[in-house]
């Protein structure tokens, strides 16, 4: 028997450690036979990174070097590691649901459900858009309020909101240091949501006066929400989110020492919302990059160490959810999910996957609170503090970020802070621009969707939900991934309402199944992604008997689809005999150049459908093609 040494085991002691510059030659001879530009040295690595948002980048490869510097330890500042040493590993994450049904009967059922099966602490939307301020009470019954803490969304409507809840705690004989949540006051964020021209005085000075009740005697309760929610729903990118956070978070901390609170008691009066998405990596670097940030504000406006801890509820995002398709919403929110646990949250909102349809039902709230459950209880997620932190990629992502996130923050203030910086419109064009570029990835499906963009199912059935209640609007917009192609899947079902059958596409695939498979499932992918239903019927054609093929598929539009040899021995012919039997448009899928694709063109094509093409651009001009409205 071999004993090891005392040192560890050396593995690798037989072979040498290869260096950065030996494993970029590597990339060198792989990029090459791919194809791709002769590069080398660290553009052989470049080359194989892949773009973020304000301007990062991620990189096929990590080591010691790139780490940024030691974080520190979890529970200390900078708090990247966690505010609280022991994290969430004694208790797990706060589960938090979302309750928004308008009738407070209704709401109270599910309340009580989901503290019956897992969920810790309540996050309701009252006023307009949610349960009515006065039905409060009732939506409560049956809650223990010293045990369940109940968080406020009430927008403008927050003042009352608070005002009942506090009435409520006072009514139930509830001591004053029992009281647990936070009562939601977020003028700026109103402000973001509804728009507006003049300053947020009057409701800034309401928050900072309950602030100041909760401050006196009730530690357990918040009175401020720093929700970073409206700029991410308006397509802003983790960056633009995190400052416009901190600027929200500075605007109060002005508020509440101007109307008498210490810093260390204004900043125990905060409570900060993130999204989590389902880039697992970017959300977890997202959280610990907030952490820091906030720490570094606490830290220069006077705050203690203890105080400068950011306290976080993550919430999945709605701009990942999906109308179609939304079975695969589960599987978005459940890697949110872990992303926001891993990251460090202190509170977690796993929203339902039937969220974007309405009100959830019963087995959508199950799902959703089900997530945590089995993340916590099976998973042991929480047992680890920050399982990601020493990763070098992490590390170096949420340095990154957090670089990224300071300057716009500063670039806020030089514009007089977040209020200033929202009515002039600062705020709206940013994030407007950053849309418009993920909007250009979403509709080249360079970011795809699965479900939407990707793997569409025209058959399945649309999910039936009792409205919700309408957000505030009048602010910054709310936008969806899936939107451009909802928009065309739209024309497709009013299409199939009134003419019987959607819109069809012929795939004129020529050759044996080997040369025309892979375009034909890529062709009919795309086709579907518009709601253009593709008949592939027979599976091979040709010239003499493509005109007959297309007549009875019913379709208006046509797509050779082969392999580049048989489209030079053929698809001239084929196009040129569709374009005869009444095509309104044929498509070649692939990319030909040159003569090739002149030739193409003057046979008949009109155009040319490949990967990396404006697929939302194709398809609208199908659709218009077709007279679908």
């Amino acid at each position: 028997m071999t004993v090891l040494p005392d040192e560890g085991f050396p593995l690798a002691a037989e072979f040498p450690d290869p260096t950065r510059e030996q494993w970029q030659r590597l990339v060198e001879g792989v990029l090459r036979k791919a194809g791709a530009a002769d590069a080398s040295g660290p553009a052989a690595e470049a080359a194989l990174a892949t773009e973020l948002q304000d301007g990062l980048a991620t990189g096929p490869l990590y080591t010691a070097d790139d780490a940024p510097g030691a974080p520190g330890y979890p529970g200390f500042p900078p708090f990247v590691r966690g505010g609280r040493p022991e994290g969430t590993a004694v208790t797990g994450w706060d589960v938090r649901q979302r309750h928004a049904h308008p009738d407070p009967r209704h709401a109270n059922e599910a309340v009580l459900a989901d503290l019956e099966n897992g969920v810790t602490s309540l996050w309701l939307t009252t006023g307009p858009a949610g349960i009515p301020v006065d039905g409060i009470a009732a939506a409560l019954d049956g809650v223990y309020l010293d045990l369940a803490p109940v968080v406020l969304d009430a927008g403008a409507d927050f003042e009352p909101a608070a005002r009942e809840l506090l009435r409520l705690y006072d009514e139930r004989g509830l001591a004053p240091r029992a009281a647990l949540g936070n009562l939601g006051a977020d003028p700026l964020g109103t402000l973001a949501r509804t728009g507006g021209d003049t300053a947020p005085d009057g409701p800034l000075a309401a928050a900072a006066a309950l602030a100041a009740l909760c401050a006196d005697g009730r530690p357990g309760l918040r009175a401020l929400t720093v929700d970073a929610l409206p700029y991410h729903e308006a397509g802003g990118s983790a960056a633009e989110e995190l400052g416009c956070s901190l600027a929200t978070g500075v605007a109060y901390l002005r508020t509440l020492t101007a109307a008498g609170l210490t810093v260390d008691q204004a900043c125990a009066q905060l409570e900060f919302r993130y999204a989590a998405t389902a880039d697992q990596f970017l959300t977890i670097a997202k959280l610990r990059a907030a952490r820091r940030l906030w720490a570094r504000v606490a830290e220069v406006s006077g705050a203690g160490a203890a105080s400068a801890a950011q306290r976080q509820h993550a919430v999945t995002s709605t701009v990942m959810m999906t109308r179609r398709d939304p079975w695969v919403n589960m599987l978005r929110t459940t890697v949110a999910c872990l992303g926001a646990g891993v990251g460090g949250a202190d509170a977690v909102t796993v929203l339902p996957f039937d969220e974007a349809a309405g009100l959830p039902d019963a087995f959508a709230r199950r799902i959703a609170r089900n997530t945590s459950s089995v993340l916590l209880e099976e998973s042991h997620l929480a047992r680890v503090i920050d399982p990601a932190g020493g990763s070098w990629y992490v590390e170096a992502l949420t340095d990154e970020l957090a670089h990224a996130a300071w300057a716009w923050f500063q670039e806020l203030e030089r514009a007089g802070g977040q209020a200033a910086a929202l009515r002039s419109g600062l705020v709206a064009e940013r994030l407007a621009a950053t849309w418009a570029r993920r909007s250009a990835d979403l509709a080249t499906r360079r970011e795809p969707v699965t479900g939407v963009s990707e793997f569409p199912n025209l058959g399945e059935q649309p999910l039936r939900r009792e409205p919700a209640p309408a957000a505030p609007g009048g602010g910054l917009p709310r936008v969806r991934r899936d939107e451009a192609y909802e928009a065309l899947r739209a024309r497709s079902d009013a299409h199939l309402a009134g003419a019987g059958a959607r819109p069809r596409v012929f795939l004129a695939a020529l050759g044996p199944a080997a040369a025309h498979t892979g375009r034909a499932t890529f062709a009919a992918n795309l086709f579907q992604a518009g709601g253009i239903e593709p008949v592939h019927d027979p599976v091979t054609v040709d010239a003499a008997s493509v005109a007959e093929a297309f007549a009875r598929s019913g379709a208006g539009v046509a797509c050779l689809c082969s392999s580049d040899k048989l489209y030079a021995e053929q698809a001239e012919a084929v196009a040129a005999a569709l374009k005869s039997a009444g095509a309104h448009r044929v498509f070649l899928a692939g990319k030909p150049g040159g003569e090739q694709r002149e030739a193409y063109l003057k046979a008949g094509v009109d155009a040319f459908v490949f990967a990396g093409g404006d697929a939302v651009a194709v398809l609208s001009s199908v659709l218009d093609s077709m007279g679908v409205a």
